[in-house]
């Protein structure tokens, strides 16, 4: 006959305070806590990682399709343009835990003209989530990682590294009308005493913050761009002429080597539009040519290529792509009246050199890329774009 259990704790009264066993309820316990403490630290890090490069591959997309903006085609933002298609390509060459993003035509959007917003995704929905490697044995075997970046090409109001020739803007041509390179720039009387005073039909300029500029324009599709330029020094006691440049002192020094040296180098201050700056005094086309040829020499393989208007290099970028200032031609002729010569800058141009040619430079107008100065706005005619992440 069995002994029942109070019967048995008769005969062993310590049987409900015996404790022995519990070591093994701790060791459960802390096993668990150690699981899931490594959960934290392999899945939970792992998971921070692919956070990462998906923002990574997300941000790359979006200033992709930024820069394809600025460079390709502004005004092209179908799947197959250069903007959407750059855009997918960078992001899919940023992969989140050695896999491919998920990232299509119709990830990338236009919330504004000038932004392109990529989102990347690695998500169950897309068939291609991040594999867990403890989470699983709580019953978490995948998780869904995705990202979203924007990025803008707004107008730049500021440069650096430009080159110290200012070429003057371009403006409605009154006289001769319509504007070309063999024009000169007549609104003011030069002497005598109406010395001053805007001429009869005076040629126009209308300046890059204000409707109807009449400058340079940066648009692939517009008549400025793979323009080509003949750059001639022009004597800035003279009338300006569209295809003379100034030689100019860019702070803090002056002086033919200084002019010099800034031509193939980069000069690392920051210039603005609005700012005035001196024009070098003297002959400077021996600083000009020999500087020009150092210039081209960092990069001799590069040229215009007229059937893909585009600069054909083997660096990224080119040095031989420059940014030039131009100048108000309204206000310097107007402060030439009054014996002053010093350049305004209106604008900026990117300009690829293409060669010398005697005493003058030759090259073409084309994209490139400026800086934006918080506070101060930019205005809407501006040539370059400041390319930005936005969030």
């Amino acid at each position: 006959m069995r002994r029942s259990t109070t019967a048995r704790a008769k005969r062993r009264p310590g049987l409900y305070r015996d404790e022995r066993g519990m070591t093994l309820v701790f060791v459960g316990v802390g096993f668990m806590a150690f699981l899931s403490a490594t959960m934290l630290a392999i899945d939970v890090g792992m998971f921070m990682v692919a956070r990462t490069q998906a923002q990574n591959s997300a941000d790359a997309g979006a200033l992709a399709g930024a820069v394809a903006l600025v460079f390709d085609d502004f005004n092209d933002r179908t799947a197959s343009g250069p903007a959407v298609q750059n855009a997918v390509v960078a992001a899919q060459s940023n992969e989140v835990m050695s896999q491919v993003v998920s990232v299509t035509p119709a990830d990338v959007t236009f919330p504004t003209p000038e932004r392109v917003r990529v989102d990347v995704f690695r998500t169950s929905g897309r068939a291609n989530p991040v594999a867990t490697m403890v989470a699983p044995l709580f019953g978490l075997p995948i998780v869904d990682i995705q990202a979203t970046a924007t990025a803008d090409a707004v107008p730049a109001n500021a440069a650096t590294c430009v080159k110290p020739w200012a070429v003057p803007d371009k403006w409605q041509e009154m006289q001769t009308p319509p504007w070309d390179s063999a024009d000169s720039f007549d609104a003011y009387v030069q002497n005598g005493p109406n010395r001053g005073q805007r001429i009869p039909n005076a040629d126009i300029f209308v300046p890059a913050d204000q409707p109807g500029y009449t400058g340079y324009q940066q648009s692939p599709s517009g008549p400025d761009y793979g323009r080509q330029v003949v750059l001639k020094q022009g004597n800035p006691h003279q009338t300006v002429s569209a295809s003379d440049f100034f030689p100019i002192a860019l702070p803090p020094n002056s002086g033919a080597a200084w002019y010099e040296q800034n031509i193939p180098g980069c000069w690392p201050e920051v210039a603005g539009i609005g700012e005035r700056i001196p024009v070098e005094p003297g002959n400077q086309v021996g600083p000009t040519l020999a500087g020009t040829q150092r210039l081209i020499d960092q990069d001799p393989g590069a040229y215009w290529d007229a059937a893909t208007r585009r600069v054909v290099t083997s660096l990224s970028p080119s040095p031989r792509i420059v940014v030039l200032p131009v100048y108000n031609p309204d206000a310097y002729d107007s402060a030439r009246s009054q014996g002053r010569t010093e350049i305004e800058i209106s604008n900026f141009v990117g300009f690829f050199i293409e060669n010398i040619q005697g005493t003058d430079v030759v090259g073409r107008v084309v994209p490139n890329t400026g800086l934006l100065r918080t506070g101060v706005p930019a205005p809407t005619g501006a040539f370059l774009r400041a390319i930005r992440l936005v969030e």
